[in-house]
């Protein structure tokens, strides 16, 4: 192939991919002012969180009592100014040719939840630090709660968890979702940030699990790897089209644990203190005080005891 062909073929393939009809499903157009959100910078304010959340584990914080108060200020002056700016990129996502005075007030919006989302650090450290307390309580192989902060996939994604839920529930649009599927990739656990997740929850190992969006998980509950909390088919509109906004998953109340494989769809109840084995695929409600097991093993005893 000689190389005159090379600037004509390109010229080709460049007037293909300008083609209005080619792109316009996949394209997003925004005005020149509005910015758009960074994966990149949302990954550089994830690890910003973690070091303010557990000090002394990531970044260079010191722990020491005369200089952490210093460090902590730096650090969170500077999430106020990365995360402003990317809720502000959120809130101008879906913007159709917004007006000056309308991306101001989003600017406002987006500096007064950024404070919001701040002074929700100390809650979001409470509850981060009852779920390293269920991991290491929960795991004879670890040997101190250190390990699991450093180490556990599950602490990762229940972190970035409970980071997307804070801003979901502020109101922010897109950035939440951003961040869930951040831990997603890096740990195979998919948790959708509108989920509703207590205290003391735990994920062992982790790798495969998947808690959907409407979720709603009680205090104490375990779950192990490949769990599935999801929906069943969708129910459709008269147009064909899935009907959306409906709660659809299942709730799974409080001291629960769930083994590995399982799977719970459905807007059904589990009940507290129940017990879901392996492989169970469960699509009604169980009352409280269940042990589920599958059926081909309940007759011969095994896994009846309390070890499963």
């Amino acid at each position: 192939m000689r190389y005159m062909e090379y600037p004509r073929r390109l010229k080709d393939v460049i007037e293909e991919l300008s083609r209005e009809e080619s792109y316009q499903s996949v394209c997003h157009r925004h005005h020149p002012d509005q910015p758009m959100p960074s994966s990149r910078v949302l990954g550089e304010i994830v690890d910003l969180l973690r070091e303010i959340i557990f000090p002394g584990y990531f970044g260079e914080s010191s722990t020491r009592a005369e200089s952490i108060r210093y460090y902590q200020g730096v650090n969170v002056e500077k999430l106020y100014e990365l995360l402003r700016q990317q809720i502000y990129a959120g809130l101008c996502f879906d913007c159709k040719m917004a007006n000056q005075k309308d991306l101001w007030m989003r600017k406002e919006k987006a500096a007064e939840i950024t404070l919001k989302f701040i002074e929700k650090l100390p809650q979001i450290r409470r509850l981060l630090a009852t779920d390293v307390e269920a991991a290491y309580l929960g795991d004879p192989a670890a040997q101190s709660t250190a390990e699991v902060i450093f180490c556990y996939p599950a602490i990762r994604a229940i972190t970035n968890y409970r980071i997307a839920h804070a801003l979901l529930e502020l109101g922010v649009p897109l950035i939440p979702r951003i961040i869930s599927e951040m831990a997603h990739s890096e740990t195979g656990i998919d948790i959708h940030p509108r989920a509703r997740i207590g205290h003391h929850f735990t994920i062992d190992h982790g790798t495969g699990v998947v808690i959907g969006a409407t979720s709603i998980i009680g205090n104490h509950v375990k779950i192990y790897q490949g769990v599935t909390l999801g929906a069943k088919s969708f129910p459709l509109d008269e147009n064909g089209n899935p009907i959306k906004g409906i709660d659809r998953h299942p709730i799974v109340e409080d001291n629960v644990i769930i083994y590995a494989q399982a799977t719970i769809l459905g807007r059904i109840r589990v009940g507290a203190n129940s017990i879901i084995g392996g492989n169970v695929w469960l699509t009604t409600s169980v009352p409280p005080n269940s042990k589920i097991l599958q059926e081909k093993y309940r007759h011969s005893g095994f896994m009846d005891g309390d070890g499963i």
